[in-house]
């Protein structure tokens, strides 16, 4: 039963990530908002997500209660979006509160299923939020008729979300231990690892948030970039079923191989957009830029740190928050002929720094 929970859970959040992270900005676009205005609503959610765990070093304990409540307002949140998708500001401020329910969510669940499952179950439990992130990429392009029913979509699998994650609750067997070591946390003793993680999310800002568009104004249509979202996604669920003898070995090095690989796929990108077999090709790297990568990630903190709860807010903070901020804010800048070079070079930035002798290569 843990098992279904958990995968269900996984299923309609990242459904939920789906709809937000492919077709919102298409619907921004639409309804007439610029490149810069896009690159600013997607820049404050992870800005929030970045500065929401500084909350929780001294003066606040991720607990049950704390869980509950953003696990309500994430609905309430939902809701707002049918009054403020039209207008920017208020628009930026719902994004703001939801993405700092969505923070304190997804990091606290991940503990649990890491020390439940283990290393060699994990990814297959995490696989199926990558199915419900595929089907909704393919479902939701077919009936993406007007602005709003995208905020159905996103409504109805937030709801579903919410209910499993209540549903999970009674498996939480770490409650109040981890507030005592708050303040022992410390990003200074592995510092080149956070850079390398802020780099390589950074780099991802331009696929996340202008991927859809600057393949359709290359010629190639909504409904087959839907088709190469779902085949990224495919790619990325094989490696999550067949990880477990990987992440058994070095951590560090499969770390460095996938940034590495990320580098030629965002090159690939770059030389080749209105090339739909190397598109594809790119794509399928998203095996190990994004499924390999962050299992790895989130184990080999898991192992590093004492408070694993507030190493999985911080990584989903430093990665997808302030380098989610940045990189949507600078690729609204940087739009363009040269976008993904510029993602290019950001990848070998964070491959750069996790080759610094601070990080331990066996955990």
């Amino acid at each position: 039963m843990l098992f279904f929970k958990l995968s269900a859970f996984y299923f309609f959040y990242f459904a939920a990530v789906g709809v937000y992270v492919i077709f919102l900005p298409k619907v921004l676009h639409d309804i007439g908002y610029s490149a810069f205005e896009i690159g600013v609503v997607f820049a404050i959610a992870p800005l929030m997500k970045f500065i929401t765990p500084f909350l929780f070093l001294k003066h606040i304990t991720l607990n049950q209660n704390v869980f509950k409540t953003a696990l309500l307002l994430s609905v309430v949140c939902s809701l707002m979006l049918y009054v403020t998708l039209e207008n920017l500001y208020l628009l930026m401020i719902n994004n703001a509160v939801l993405a700092a329910c969505l923070s304190m969510i997804l990091p606290y669940l991940e503990v649990t299923a890491v020390k439940i499952l283990g290393n060699s179950k994990y990814g297959k439990v995490r696989l199926f939020g990558s199915i419900g992130f595929m089907l909704i990429s393919l479902v939701l392009a077919q009936y993406l008729t007007s602005p709003y029913v995208a905020l159905h979509y996103y409504l109805f699998v937030n709801l579903l979300t919410v209910f499993f994650a209540f549903s999970l609750l009674k498996y939480d067997d770490v409650k109040q231990d981890e507030s005592k070591t708050n303040s022992k946390f410390s990003f200074f003793k592995y510092w080149p690892f956070w850079v390398s993680l802020f780099f390589m999310q950074f780099s991802f800002g331009a696929f996340y948030n202008f991927f859809t568009i600057y393949e359709t104004s290359h010629g190639i249509s909504l409904e087959m970039t839907s088709y190469l979202w779902s085949f990224g996604v495919i790619c990325e669920i094989l490696i999550l079923y067949f990880q477990g003898p990987l992440l058994k070995r070095n951590l560090l090095t499969l770390i460095k191989f996938s940034v590495a690989i990320t580098a030629l796929r965002w090159f690939i990108l770059f030389m080749y957009p209105d090339n739909l077999t190397l598109t594809f090709i790119s794509q399928g790297i998203h095996a190990f830029s994004f499924g390999l990568f962050h299992s790895a990630v989130v184990i080999y903190l898991y192992s590093l740190y004492e408070n694993k709860k507030l190493a999985q807010q911080f990584m989903f903070g430093v990665a997808y928050g302030l380098g989610g901020f940045l990189g949507a804010l600078i690729a609204g800048w940087l739009y363009g002929e040269y976008l993904f070079l510029y993602s290019t070079i950001f990848a070998l930035f964070s491959l750069l720094f996790l080759y610094n002798k601070r990080l331990p290569k066996e955990v």
